[in-house]
Parts: structure tokens; sequence; C-alpha cells
């Protein structure tokens, strides 16, 4: 293992806020003392598992972790899943079904592994103690907290105050989130700062328990592309870690550059000398574009082989920087019997080329779609075999048989 001091230079890299540095400390010294490694806990709840560049930064930190040799524990919250998180919502979410949790969590552990060490990794499901605690072990834990304290957060408050339904069951599901720390024996527990409750209450039912308290990590809420917003693939501004290798390429170049260091700290595994660096190459005034290509190469470089990684960026290059037709750009399979750029609207609308019929017609009447980089006026249009249509300033396809 590396020293404790490097450690936790690594593992602070980025964090929001930490509960505490000095407990972390001492967790790390104990750690190296007896070549254990810690514990790492994060709990999914499996009701949306189509995972962005804003779910890895989580994901990242405990990937540094294990790269210092700790194990992470992986919750599928497959029993608190049934409840629904109630956090920073003004109502209860719908219950899942276990049909559905399952389906979900199969999803999840596909794409987690496109991050974290299979090796180093032990994906469990809540329900295998959760659902064993009887109901004088239920009764148990509730007395552990007050009436007063659960109301301390800011969802349930909000609802009381508007009169919106709180139903019981919602009030045992930090509860439960608790007792999964207390199950896996977690040395550290991380979230995003949406999760400071439920996490801090892991903490606390530990101390309650006689057992040693989990150290509470809490990770920035990672703004998308546009730079305003958190990243949500509803608001259109995120980078799936499953997308073509040149749309995730163009898509991180898209960030502004007040983000640069923030994308270079939270999803990437970079070291902290090495974003001190960054940090002052933009202070002596480089060019941010220089700095984001390279962004755009480590981050695509995560989750795709060399090769494509390569194609990405020199279709950015071309598409993008010398303004000409990029290589190997999509194909449209078309029936030429039915060649008029009108006919084929519905196929572009399918392949996410454009959004709708509607926006198509827009972008003619502004001068956004052109043929064989010529500008087109109108839909009645005829093609033929090889023509490239490029839609707006970003999107190209070929017209083939």
């Amino acid at each position: 293992m590396k020293s404790v001091e490097e450690q936790l230079k690594i593992i602070t890299k980025g964090v929001e806020t930490l509960v505490n540095e000095e407990e972390l400390r001492k967790k790390l010294c104990l750690s190296r003392e007896q070549n254990r490694p810690l514990i790492i806990k994060l709990g999914l709840d499996p009701s949306a598992p189509d995972i962005h560049l804003g779910h890895t930064v989580v994901l990242r930190k405990i990937r540094q972790m294990q790269d210092l040799g700790h194990q992470a524990v992986i919750i599928i919250g497959d029993f608190t899943g049934r409840i629904g998180d109630p956090t920073g919502k003004t109502k209860g979410r719908t219950a899942l079904t276990k049909q559905q949790v399952n389906e979900n969590a199969i999803t999840y552990c596909e794409q987690i592994f496109k991050v974290l060490l299979k090796e180093r990794t032990k994906v469990t499901f809540n329900s295998e103690w959760l659902a064993k605690l009887n109901f004088e072990e239920i009764i148990e834990i509730a007395s552990t907290v007050t009436v007063a304290r659960i109301m301390e957060r800011d969802d349930f408050n909000t609802r009381y105050k508007q009169n919106i339904p709180i139903g019981l069951h919602e009030f045992f599901y930090p509860l439960m989130q608790a007792y999964d720390s207390i199950a896996v024996k977690a040395d550290i527990e991380l979230g995003g700062t949406d999760q400071t409750f439920n996490i801090l209450m892991g903490r606390t039912l530990q101390k309650i328990k006689g057992k040693s308290p989990q150290i509470a990590m809490f990770m920035p809420i990672l703004e998308g592309i546009d730079g305003k917003e958190k990243m949500s693939k509803s608001l259109g501004n995120y980078i799936g870690i499953n997308e073509p290798a040149n749309v995730m390429f163009k898509k991180v170049m898209e960030i502004p550059d007040a983000l640069i260091v923030k994308y270079y700290e939270l999803v990437t595994d970079e070291h902290p000398s090495y974003i001190e660096k960054i940090k002052k190459q933009l202070d002596e005034g480089i060019n941010p574009m220089d700095l984001k290509i390279q962004l755009a190469l480590i981050i695509t470089g995560l989750y795709h082989n060399e090769a494509q990684t390569q194609k990405a960026y020199e279709y950015f290059q071309q598409a993008f920087v010398k303004k000409s037709t990029p290589d190997n750009i999509p194909k449209l399979v078309i029936d030429l019997e039915k060649d008029l750029l009108s006919d084929i609207i519905g196929l572009l609308v399918r392949d996410n080329l454009v959004s709708s019929n509607s926006e198509f017609k827009r972008l003619v009447k502004q001068g956004g779609i052109s043929i064989n980089n010529e500008k087109i006026t109108d839909l009645d249009v005829v093609l033929v075999c090889g023509d490239v249509i490029r839609i707006g300033k970003k999107k190209f396809v070929e017209i083939v048989k």
C-alpha cells in the first residue's frame, strides 16, 4: 500500500465534504498495520440504471481507492427499492416491484464494472439482511432516532409544512440504509451531497451499536455540458458511458472552460499533482481547447479502447476543427424508390440524428442542412447513393442502398 499521506491526497481529491479526515487517517494507519483493506460502501437504489458521467463521480472515487488496495461493497437496494428513497422529492416515490428491481440491478452491474475492478468489488442485495429482521429488531432500530431528527430532512419537512402526505414507512428508509452499514461493516460510505442525511445516519447507528463509525464522504454534483444544470438525461446535458466514442469525445469538447478542472477532478483518475499542473497552465494563459482535447482523450479512453478513442479524435478534428466531412460516418440505408429528402425524415428521427420532423424542417429553413457541403432550401431534393447529409454543425450521415 502507498503511504497514508499519499492515500489521503488521492482519496480526498475532488471531495466536497469529509466526515472526518482525522478518523480516516486513523483507519488508513490501522489498515496498513493489519494489512486489511478498508470496506467502502456504496448503496444503489436501482430505479434509474442508465449511468452517465454524473453517476460515475462516486464510482471513480471508489475505483481510486480500489487502486490503493481497498475493497468495495456495492449494495443493490432491492429491499429499500421497494419503498423508494424520498430524497429531494416533494412526494414519495412509487415502490418498485421485485421484478423491476432485479432487472435494474442487472443493468447496473453491467455498467458499474466499466469503472470498478471486479476482483475488488462485492455486489450484494440488502434483502439478505433486512428481510430477515424480526419486528422486535425493527422496533429496536427505530428507537435509536427521534421523529424530530427524521423531520430534519428537508424533503420531509417541506412535505409536512405543505400538508403533503408522508407514509410512516418512508421514515424507515434512512434507517434501513444506515443498517446496511452495520451489515457490511463499512469503513467508508460515499454518496452525493443529496445523500448527506442518509449517510450520516449510518454513522449514528454504528456508534449506537458500538461499532467504529464509517467515514462519510460526499462528492459534488457534476454540472452537465451546458455548464449550468446538474447532469441529467432528461435535460439532454449528459455524457452517457455507453455512447459511441465520437459522440462522447465531442460532448466533452462542449463543456465550458470553467468546468475543465472540475471534470479532471471528478470524472478522471488523474493524480492530484497532474491536476495542479492543469490549474497552473490555465492561470498562465494556455489555450483551454488544448486541455479539453486532452480531457476528451482521457475520458473517452476510460470507456473505449485506444483505436476507438483515436478515431473519435480524428473525427472531431475533421468535422469540427477542419470543418470537413469525417471518414467512417454513419450510414443510412434507404429504399431509393423513395429518394426524396422529405421521404427519409422519419428515418433520421429514428436514428436520433434529429429530434423530430419539425426540427428538421426548421433546420432546412434556417440553412442548417447541407448535402455534399451545399446548403439546401427545400425538402424536394433527390438523393443518390453516396450523398452525405450534414445536420447542423455536428452530425453527418451517408446515404446507401
